[in-house]
């Protein structure tokens, strides 16, 4: 693998998504997928991307919160096999369908977890009641996760807490549920792919483990509504500009 300057790239881009998500508990699939579709690689490349990193990362995750007593295994079986299989048919749709197609609809999506992220920030998310669906929410999760590049954590962590959801079960068993998920997307892209995403999974990796450290510290000193209101606005900003980028280009001659 020759290492480019691209490469140092991946390496920041995998530092500052994995200091957001160790200060906020998710994020780093939206962060860096946000950043690298902004550098044009296609939207294939960057979720398998991002899926292969994430399974090593969410695999410690998901040990140390079953160590700890934090998943609800019931819940668990609810959420990774309908999430693995939303996710392999999420990764499989992706790779079918052209980049400059799929790109712009991928930017709504963002933007609409951006709004999500800030509403999260605000205080101001879905009533509390019981989930009756959490299969369904599952699925659709890893369906998003897998064309987005990231959203597991917002769409099913949020929802679940939002509807009235135990923290630490919730976001211990989310967590863990993930790697099933992450694991389905990564093996469904290999399959589909191949290996030409390795440079940008090792970039990644190597930011991820740099700022690992980094990210426990930062996690004690900063407020999480200031966490939520950066990341909103960073993506909600890259998306609003791609969209607009996209609709001027289709409706300019």
């Amino acid at each position: 693998m020759e290492l480019g300057s691209d490469f140092w790239w991946f390496i920041l881009i995998g530092l500052g998504a994995q200091l957001v998500d160790g200060a906020l508990g998710m994020a780093f699939g939206l962060v860096s997928s946000s950043v690298m579709l902004s550098m044009g690689i296609p939207p294939a490349q960057v979720s398998a991307s991002v899926h292969t990193a994430e399974v090593f990362t969410t695999g410690a995750s998901g040990i140390s919160h079953m160590a700890a007593g934090n998943v609800d295994r019931r819940l668990f079986m609810r959420l990774a096999i309908p999430g693995a299989i939303g996710g392999a048919v999420g990764a499989y749709g992706l790779t079918q369908l052209p980049g400059d197609v799929i790109r712009p609809l991928i930017y709504l999506y963002l933007l609409v977890l951006a709004i999500v992220i800030l509403l999260r920030a605000a205080g101001r998310l879905l009533p509390k009641g019981d989930i009756q669906r959490v299969p369904v929410l599952g699925f659709f999760a890893g369906l998003l996760d897998a064309t987005g590049g990231g959203g597991w954590g917002p769409v099913a962590t949020s929802t679940l807490l939002a509807r009235g959801g135990q923290a630490r079960m919730t976001i211990g068993t989310v967590n863990a549920a993930e790697f099933v998920v992450t694991v389905t997307v990564s093996a469904t892209f290999l399959l589909s792919m191949g290996l030409h995403h390795l440079q940008i999974v090792a970039g990644l990796l190597v930011g991820g483990m740099m700022a690992a450290p980094l990210a426990a510290l930062l996690v004690k000193r900063v407020k999480e509504r200031w966490v939520l209101i950066a990341v909103g606005v960073l993506v909600l900003g890259i998306s609003l500009y791609q969209v607009g980028s996209a609709a001027y280009a289709w409706l300019t001659p």
